[in-house]
């Protein structure tokens, strides 16, 4: 015989490997996420009109019943390995179910932070360059609902009014970040997600401007000044009014220019 046919014989012939995560438990205390954290692995997702390849950092869990001793740590890795098309709002809905019959699991979540980016064109000369978000994949089942929800980290400019009505010229402003968590109950691009920030700030970022662009920006948000209570609510008005958004989170820190500390708000809805 050869070599794999010997290798095969041996491996047949062997005992059976124990396995000791199926073994019962007699502690009797369920866990209620047990699984992976911090797996960097690659993600595609959609991003205007093109897939676009990223790398995410994945957590996985299930919950695991009281009576079991442990859950399959592998199979997280390999429903990792697994992913093959880009990931939308559909696409988590049903990996999630995967995830759940592999763990032989009610419960789990999955979630995924990533950078992505976004061409751009400046606002007066036109010239274009990608600025980078943050975004965020969140895929939950409990008690036998399950949500798909979308999160990004928007970076955008604010203009104190304060500032602005007291100077006898110029006012004083900053970069802000808004992160909005919805809840998606229909498909939403990541685009969109961006434009409800940067359409209610002082002013969008371009990584690349030219004089004429920085004059705009300067200019536009002079005369679009916001308090972060501005800024946070006109966000959540045009969140309020999109029929695709369920319950959300938003948070609004401002990077304060003549402070040493941040000004900060956030609105829920459920």
């Amino acid at each position: 015989m050869n070599q794999a046919s010997d290798i095969k014989n041996a491996l047949q012939s062997a005992p059976p490997i124990a396995d000791t995560q199926s073994e019962s438990d007699q502690r009797h205390i369920a866990i209620q996420r047990v699984g992976v954290k911090d797996v960097r692995y690659p993600l595609q997702i959609h991003v205007q009109g093109k897939t676009a390849h990223t790398v995410a950092q994945w957590d996985l869990d299930v919950a695991l019943p009281a009576e079991k001793k442990g859950t399959h740590m592998s199979r997280f890795v390999v429903w990792l390995e697994e992913l093959n098309r880009p990931m939308g709002r559909v696409e988590m809905r049903d990996g999630l179910a995967r995830m759940l019959e592999a763990l032989h699991a009610s419960e789990g979540r999955i979630e995924a932070r990533f950078p992505f980016f976004i061409r751009k064109r400046a606002p007066v000369s036109g010239q274009e360059s990608l600025l980078e978000y943050q975004g965020k994949w969140i895929a939950e089942c409990r008690a036998g609902a399950t949500r798909i929800h979308a999160e990004v980290c928007v970076p955008v400019k604010s203009l104190c009014p304060c500032s602005k009505e007291i100077s006898d010229y110029g006012a004083h402003n900053q970069r802000s970040h808004v992160t909005i968590c919805t809840e998606l109950l229909a498909d939403i691009e990541w685009t969109e997600l961006v434009r409800f920030a940067e359409d209610s700030a002082s002013s969008e970022l371009w990584s690349l401007l030219k004089r004429s662009d920085e004059k705009w920006v300067t200019e536009h948000a002079y005369e679009n000044p916001k308090f972060v209570e501005d800024l946070i609510r006109d966000v959540a008005l045009r969140l309020n009014a999109d029929a695709r958004v369920g319950g959300y989170t938003v948070d609004v820190e401002n990077f304060e220019s003549i402070h040493a500390h941040s000004a900060y708000a956030r609105v829920e809805r459920a």
